[in-house]
């Protein structure tokens, strides 16, 4: 592991952001792998139904979770804002801010979440043949949910100081832990999807323990008492920074939810077939979202020491990788639906279905794999809220067509709902993040004068 944190803001573009994307792409690989990977355990071991049950929680979790995910990248921006500009100690008072809040948020969210599972299964329609297994696995999951709270915060700290090593060492283990448990759970003690949660819950307390550790080893990082001392403006700005990016997450949760609402209301294998296929929208979605993540680690600290220049350069960068990954990846789901398919579920019509899906959304993903990175810079560049706006729009575009579609030409309707709702961020995102930047270009088209002469090393 690395002994140095990364600087963004002195050398080659390209060179910085691949050295920290890969190791971030492993991460975010192992992490869809592994969940991958227990979707199958739960699907050959436990049959379709558990399978069903298991993947209906999807858009509930992304609710839940992804509301703690866009509060850790906000806060974590806000980090590498302050670490960007070498103000250590606004970054101290801001991570002290982040700890104070996370506790706060996790107790928060773990009640909350347990109290609103069977509401939320209702309002999806949920079949009553999986409501006794949706309601199991979800249980364990929302009352562990502090874990997976804990780790998004610490691994978004450490990818704002530019380290993407220690989170994928992090992966590495948790995940090793979670197929061994998993495979315990389900085979050898039969503890059904109750095992498989539990298992997630487990790697996550694991995963969350390293990246603690770390940080725990970063000098600048080292708190005092008067690091937690007159925090009201702190919060103010963490909030003001994480609230929009929580809400945008979960916004969009809520345009899949509904989704998810119409597509249970045709029965079983329409259920079945996209638990499958939003497993493999999340599995190749992966190396564009992590070149989000790497954009944003990028943009926030060259914001933070004004180096405008620079932050064109990475959006190239990052682009690029998008398109390489559509290429590959895209070319996939249009050409080898049923090959994918069939890995994941064995009944005939949920096949049918799943492999109307996939080439559609194959055929379009370059237009999400591009807005992973461009709504990163805006976020990168102190601008949470169009990205949240665009949520509203998602939102709007995936349940407008949902409604008027499905009746008349059946879950195709599903992949035009995500095309158009990709579609629309995107052109939104684009407008946010020209706004920003073009001017910061015209007005210090080279911004050398903002180069700062020191890398930050632990101790």
């Amino acid at each position: 592991m690395s002994t140095k944190v990364t600087d963004f803001t002195r050398g080659n573009p390209a060179r910085h952001i691949l050295r920290f994307y890969w190791p971030l792409l492993l991460t975010s690989t192992l992490q869809q792998v592994y969940n991958f990977v227990d979707m199958m355990i739960v699907g050959r071991g436990l049959g379709d139904q558990a399978f069903t049950s298991v993947g209906n929680m999807g858009s509930i979790f992304f609710l839940i979770v992804g509301f703690s995910f866009g509060l850790a990248n906000g806060f974590g921006v806000m980090i590498a804002h302050s670490f960007g500009s070498k103000d250590e100690d606004t970054l101290r008072h801001r991570l002290a801010g982040t700890i104070t809040l996370t506790a706060f948020i996790a107790v928060f969210m773990t009640i909350a979440s347990i109290l609103f599972l069977p509401i939320a299964l209702k309002l999806l329609n949920t079949d009553a043949s999986l409501m006794k297994d949706c309601l199991t696995y979800g249980y364990i999951i929302f009352g562990g949910l502090t874990a997976s709270i804990c780790y998004n915060v610490s691994s978004s700290v450490l990818r704002a100081l530019g380290d993407s090593k220690t989170p994928l060492a992090a992966i590495i283990i948790s995940s090793i832990v979670n197929l061994l448990l998993d495979s315990y759970f389900i085979f050898i003690l039969h503890t059904g999807v109750g095992g498989a949660a539990a298992a997630t819950v487990i790697s996550q307390v694991v995963s969350t323990i390293v990246c603690v550790i770390r940080l725990s080893q970063i000098e600048m990082l080292h708190l005092s008492k008067s690091d937690f001392k007159n925090e009201k403006q702190v919060y103010i700005d963490l909030f003001r920074n994480g609230i929009p990016m929580a809400l945008m997450n979960s916004i969009t949760a809520i345009g899949c939810m509904v989704v998810q609402h119409f597509i249970n209301s045709h029965g079983v294998d329409f259920t079945t077939a996209y638990s499958a296929c939003s497993k493999y929208l999340n599995l190749f979605m992966n190396p564009a979202s992590t070149a989000g993540n790497a954009m944003s680690a990028y943009t926030s600290q060259n914001y933070g020491a004004k180096r405008f220049d620079r932050i064109k350069q990475g959006l190239l960068v990052c682009l690029k990788i998008s398109f390489v990954t559509y290429v590959c990846l895209g070319s996939l789901m249009v050409f080898k639906p049923e090959f994918l398919v069939r890995i994941l579920i064995q009944g005939d019509e949920a096949v049918r279905l799943a492999c109307s899906f996939l080439p559609i959304c194959g055929l379009f993903i370059i237009t999400v794999d591009c807005l992973f990175v461009v709504r990163s810079g805006v976020q990168g560049m102190g601008d949470p809220v169009l990205p949240m706006w665009s949520g509203v729009l998602e939102m709007v575009l995936r349940i407008a067509a949902i409604c008027l579609l499905i009746n008349h030409i059946g879950f195709t309707a599903a992949a035009i709902a995500e095309v158009c709702a990709w579609t629309g961020a995107l052109l939104l995102n684009v407008f946010g993040f020209s706004r920003i930047l073009i001017p910061h270009l015209k007005r210090d088209p080279v911004s050398v004068k903002y180069a700062l002469p020191h890398r930050m090393k632990v101790k």
